[in-house]
């Protein structure tokens, strides 16, 4: 289905973004692995996925927050791959405090690297789709991107950013007359080991079992009480890649086991 196109996925050697760029590679996409590390490691990871999915992967590190570094990591993925048919803007940090006591240095890292840099990214992808009459844009975005929570100010500003920079996004290839689509997928909690690792902070804090913070603190916002995977969110994101979805441009899709039906 996607067999020999190039993706570029941010924030991609753990969690999310690392499933998604697993599905792409699955499927017979080249794909640029990214985060700020420029570490071995990364490296590494983008060694492993090669050999497990047999698809070319490379590694291109940049700091997310700083918009000549998102301009070099399309311009280095396309030196290595070719043109970029599919851009995947997931990279992305949170913090948690009161607006009063918020730290502006956080509030200004959130909206850099969760908004900004997906604004940079496209800017530096889209004059190249439009003019070969196709793209896939697939910004990650949250259910924080449709409501809101106590305490995450700047994140809940970001995703309702990626929200509407998605629907300009779509407008604007629409617009121009080819098949350059942009769609965010608006995921509510997945399994990650982010997450995994919030557990026996939450346990200890709240004095519960894993079962109960599971429940009563992590999903109670999420009617089937069950997690989503990344291999669930890559999947959305590889239909939203594919021909089948060609006329699904500038919306929403939630992958938040219910969570904003409610």
């Amino acid at each position: 289905m996607l067999k020999g196109k190039t993706a570029i996925v941010t924030g991609s050697t753990s969690g999310i973004g690392l499933g998604i760029a697993r599905v792409l590679a699955n499927k017979g996409c080249a794909v640029a692995l990214n985060d700020h590390t420029h570490s071995d490691e990364s490296k590494r990871i983008a060694a492993d996925l090669a050999t497990e999915t047999g698809a070319k992967v490379v590694y291109v590190g940049a700091d997310m927050s700083k918009a000549e570094d998102c301009a070099n990591l399309v311009a280095e993925a396309e030196k290595a791959l070719g043109p970029i048919d599919i851009l995947v803007n997931n990279a992305g940090i949170q913090h948690v405090e009161k607006i009063e006591d918020f730290p502006d240095g956080k509030w200004n890292a959130i909206i850099a690297i969760n908004l900004s840099s997906a604004f940079h990214t496209t800017k530096a992808v889209m004059a190249g789709m439009k003019s070969r009459g196709h793209g896939r844009i697939v910004n990650i975005a949250s259910a924080h991107g449709l409501t809101a929570s106590p305490y995450k100010s700047a994140y809940v500003a970001a995703k309702h950013g990626v929200v509407g920079l998605s629907k300009v996004t779509a407008l604007e290839g629409a617009a121009a007359k080819v098949d350059v689509t942009c769609n965010a997928i608006c995921p509510g909690y997945v399994w990650t080991p982010l997450v995994e690792s919030q557990l026996e902070d939450q346990m200890k804090a709240n004095d519960m079992t894993k079962d109960e913070v599971i429940d009563k603190v992590m999903l109670t916002r999420t009617p089937t009480r069950k997690f989503a995977t990344v291999e669930q969110i890559g999947e959305t994101t590889a239909f939203l890649c594919s021909d089948g979805a060609a006329q699904i441009t500038g919306t929403t899709i939630s992958v938040d086991g219910g969570w904003t039906a409610m």
